[in-house]
């Protein structure tokens, strides 16, 4: 829509409400008039779906208090003032273009400039543009996951190109604004009551359209850039877990804010020790003496002295024990437990005093079936 059609258009008079009609009002009728001409109800119809259009244009303005601002000031300036698509009140000939394209010379500072934002037309300068995330994996041994580290990490982003500074054009050469965003990146596409903002197609998003391209980025103002950084990985992190880093991503542009880096970390198994949450997990082995007349046992911890824990009498296997904030280290520096799993070892070969000594104990407790229980359930079943 041109600035000309901007102003000669009588909006108020397109959806049929007075000047001063309210927000509701309008909204009112045009809901009423999108009803009446929408193209699915008129299909075929090339007039209904004309009407539909002018309907949509002027609630897009009116409905907008800004936009319905700004409108009926530049009405009020040029659409009911001494300037007329026919020339001045005084006669001649007059190239309303000129009014709003650009001061005489063609240097700018025409009235497009003074209603840039409402007529989309004046140059408006390139936004920033926040770098792209960046994605990477790690590998670490089970205590640096535990206890964390800082591990280097080389990585490849786009950055601005060296050779054009990122602007992508050729040494001695400059870029030109984007005619079709006018400089932003983006162009709004309204439909309704709705505007949907998109980034530019013409220049990517970029606000520029390059001529002659540098060798080197090709004109995209970015290039591929390979460097190693000191990235701490946080204590406790998990196996397979993924964790962001705010802003060691990709440079932006113009300006704006890094991307942020994304880092997947595989932690290596450990001979001893497990994990389950923010608890370690440790299998210790025991005779059957400790088992059966309990005592203490020593535990091995991760990067720790050991611990002594009681075992208590008649311990059956697979019994845990735990040991307190001897495990993986949480978000708030405090730890978790050791879960310690108790495995009765069953020698394989028994002789001598042992086997006497194991006979006499045998036959001491010949009376205590520890399989009864399990016959007395079935029988009663």
């Amino acid at each position: 829509m041109s600035a000309k059609d901007y102003v000669e258009k009588d909006y108020y008079k397109v959806l049929g409400v007075p000047k001063d009609a309210t927000t509701a009002e309008i909204k009112k009728t045009y809901r009423k008039l999108a009803r009446e001409f929408h193209p699915d109800a008129n299909k075929g119809d090339a007039k209904a779906e004309d009407r539909f259009k002018d309907i949509s244009e002027a609630y897009d303005v009116l409905s907008d208090d800004k936009r319905r601002k700004e409108y009926d000031e530049a009405r009020s300036l040029f659409g009911a003032g001494g300037y007329r698509a026919g020339g001045p009140a005084g006669g001649g000939s007059f190239d309303f273009g000129d009014l709003f394209n650009s001061a005489p010379g063609g240097g700018g500072g025409g009235i497009g400039d003074v209603f840039g934002g409402l007529f989309n037309r004046g140059t408006r300068q390139a936004q920033p543009r926040r770098g792209a995330d960046v994605e990477t994996e790690v590998t670490l041994a089970f205590e640096e996951a535990v206890d964390g580290a800082t591990v280097p990490l080389r990585m490849t982003s786009q950055a601005p190109c060296r050779v054009c500074s990122g602007t992508g054009a050729k040494a001695g050469t400059t870029p030109r604004v984007c005619p079709t965003c006018v400089g932003a990146g983006t162009v709004s596409r309204g439909q309704g009551a709705f505007a949907l903002s998109e980034p530019c197609r013409d220049c990517k998003g970029r606000g520029m359209l390059v001529d002659d391209p540098c060798t080197v980025c090709h004109g995209s103002g970015r290039a591929s850039s390979a460097r190693t950084m000191q990235v701490r990985i946080p204590a406790g992190v998990q196996h397979d877990q993924r964790i962001r880093l705010k802003g060691k991503g990709a440079q932006g542009e113009r300006g704006g804010q890094p991307g942020d880096l994304y880092v997947t970390v595989h932690v290596d198994a450990h001979p001893v020790f497990g994990r389950k949450g923010d608890n370690l997990t440790v299998t210790v082995p025991v005779s059957f003496p400790e088992a059966a007349l309990g005592g203490t046992i020593e535990v091995p911890t991760l990067g720790g002295p050991p611990v002594k824990l009681k075992l208590p009498a008649g311990s059956a296997n697979g019994l845990t024990l735990r040991a307190r904030g001897k495990g993986a280290t949480r978000k708030d520096g405090t730890r978790g437990d050791l879960l310690v799993t108790v495995e009765v070892v069953v020698p394989k070969l028994v002789e001598g005093d042992a086997l006497t000594a194991l006979e006499q104990y045998r036959e001491a407790t010949a009376s205590d079936d520890p399989r009864a229980a399990l016959f007395r359930a079935t029988e009663g079943a």
